[in-house]
């Protein structure tokens, strides 16, 4: 098995750089924010929608969300009203896999399948682990 060695230290080797590129870009997305805050403000000091340059155009547009702050409430109007489509399709994974083990003999509710896979974690070797490969 001499020949895992390699893979782990390239893996790891690979993982510090992507972390230093997090890193760089978190930095960079960061900055890039302050330009956008400061020319967010010429468009609201001057009114406009925005602006060209001879580098780019800038433009001002309305981000518009939707959060809920009454899920209760929010819930009944659903069951009533039957607009389910204003739901996003997704499963809360934490909750559905804590409702599949309260029942766990009942096996899958309509229309959910399990996807399992293997996955494989490095873990940094410490300073006094001695148990290899």
């Amino acid at each position: 098995m001499d020949d895992v060695e390699p893979l782990v230290e390239t893996y790891l080797t690979l993982r510090r750089e992507r972390e230093m590129l997090s890193r760089q870009d978190k930095l960079l997305k960061e900055d890039m924010e302050k330009l956008e805050t400061a020319m967010l403000a010429i468009c609201n000091a001057t009114n406009m929608n925005g602006f060209k340059t001879r580098l780019g155009t800038v433009s001002r547009r309305v981000k518009e969300r939707y959060v809920c702050s009454d899920w209760d409430n929010f819930k009944k109007f659903i069951e009533t009203d039957g607009s389910v489509d204003l739901l996003a399709k997704t499963i809360h994974q934490s909750n559905f896999k804590e409702f599949m083990s309260e029942r766990a003999g009942d096996g899958l509710p309509p229309g959910i399948n399990a996807l399992r896979e293997y996955d494989i974690v490095v873990l940094k070797a410490s300073s006094t682990s001695e148990t290899l490969v």
